[in-house]
């Protein structure tokens, strides 16, 4: 017994904490206040008499679930004979997983698959397979939450600013919902940094202090991002959809020059690169091995450039309504928007330096061989009731064990490269 437990700790080098299971929790809840919010945010717009900004705010929403449902259905379909929750193969015997996506609930099936496999873990304390199939959801479950950012909460926080510069409203309650705003971005990219650290070996384990460098130089950099893009969008409204086409393209073939391979089948693979160019035009997100010196240099220059010009156009344009001077003077902005910029590249600096972590890709959550698989399948079985118990037994007949689905070790190898 002992001798396979020791493999299977070997083979499974991950670390799922109590803090990422209440992250989880916590997760979910937010989930769910974040639609409360935006019901309530819709009717409120419904009721000023703003029916383009509802409209627009509609299609965001609309937009990302959609976005969201497409992947999760499609890791589903890739791995259908791999699910090990029962919530999961409740939903497969009874042929429910595609309806509940077509109904958008498929993220609250993943939520509830990850909430089942992690309370078994801590509350049964059983072995290493069932913390790498909680690592395995919660990776694909910040995966979607990391698109949901970017696809809906970046343009909505965009959409927002822009009407409260439109109207005047920038006050100090204004500017903190703003900076809360902005920090909830950047928060689920250091969530996403979290369920990365789970492939690494343990004495590479990383600790919250690198997690708060990361958070706080996406956040130094989210910022000066989308308030030129809210300035742009203020006084440019019918221009600012003509610059993220013209911009999303280019990033997106951006992301195919770096020959990503993520998804399972290559049709599917534009989804990813399209989604990458989406998240691109707001933030950096690494999808290649390789020099990523280089590519942040490049791509940090340009988008450094494309801000100013954003900024630019603003300043030019604010001539034209006497109005701005009084609250916002480009004088100030845009040099407090670039130093923002500036020291949030040097913060970035300070981190991949001192915190990131450089792996071999193959250090990172090695797939077992198949004896293993056979003697821990042996000892394990996970459609047995909550009272789960190791036994090893020749006889026994092996059940399907969780690999490291192909994916997740790429954007493992991808992220500490």
């Amino acid at each position: 017994m002992f001798l396979t437990l020791g493999m299977m700790e070997e083979s499974f080098p991950f670390h799922y904490s109590l803090l990422e299971y209440l992250f989880t929790l916590v997760g979910l809840l937010m989930f769910l206040l974040d639609i409360v919010l935006d019901i309530w945010t819709v009717v409120s717009f419904y009721q000023d008499g703003a029916y383009v900004v509802m409209a627009v705010m509609i299609f965001l929403l609309l937009g990302s679930s959609v976005l969201l449902q497409v992947f999760s259905w499609l890791w589903y379909s890739d791995s259908m004979n791999k699910i090990e929750t029962k919530v999961e193969k409740f939903t497969d015997r009874h042929s429910l997983i595609k309806p509940f996506h077509f109904m958008q609930l498929g993220v609250y099936l993943r939520y509830a698959g990850v909430i089942e496999i992690s309370t078994t873990y801590f509350l049964q304390h059983t072995n290493s397979f069932t913390e790498g199939v909680a690592v395995y959801l919660n990776h694909d479950l910040q995966m979607l939450r990391l698109f949901e950012t970017f696809s809906e909460s970046a343009p909505q926080l965009i959409l927002m600013m822009t009407r409260i510069l439109q109207r005047g409203e920038l006050e100090l309650i204004t500017g903190f919902k703003i900076l809360t705003s902005a920090a909830a971005i950047s928060c689920s990219v250091a969530m996403y940094h979290r369920s990365m650290r789970a492939f690494l070996p343990a004495k590479r384990k990383m600790s919250w202090i690198s997690t708060g460098v990361y958070f706080m130089w996406n956040l130094l950099l989210i910022i000066p991002r989308v308030t030129a893009l809210a300035l742009f969008c203020s006084v440019l409204p019918c221009y600012i959809i003509a610059h993220f086409l013209s911009l999303w393209m280019l990033l997106v073939l951006a992301a195919w020059s770096q020959k990503t391979n993520y998804m399972e089948h290559s049709g599917w693979e534009w989804l990813y690169r399209a989604s990458i160019g989406l998240i691109w035009y707001f933030s950096w997100f690494n999808v290649s091995t390789g020099s990523i010196k280089l590519k942040s240099i490049l791509y940090y220059s340009f988008m450094a450039l494309d801000t100013m010009m954003l900024l630019g156009f603003w300043w030019w344009k604010v001539f034209e309504y006497a109005g701005c001077w009084s609250s916002l003077n480009p004088l100030i902005v845009i040099p407090t928007l670039l130093g923002l910029y500036v020291i949030g590249i040097i913060v970035k600096i300070i981190y991949y330096r001192l915190f990131h972590p450089n792996c071999d890709e193959k250090k990172i959550a090695e797939p077992i061989e198949e004896e293993q698989l056979r003697q821990a399948a042996a000892c394990y079985d996970m459609t047995d009731s909550v009272q789960t118990s190791l036994h090893i037994s020749a006889a026994a007949p092996a059940q399907p064990f969780a690999r490291v689905p192909n994916r997740h070790r790429k954007m493992a190898a991808n992220f500490y490269s």
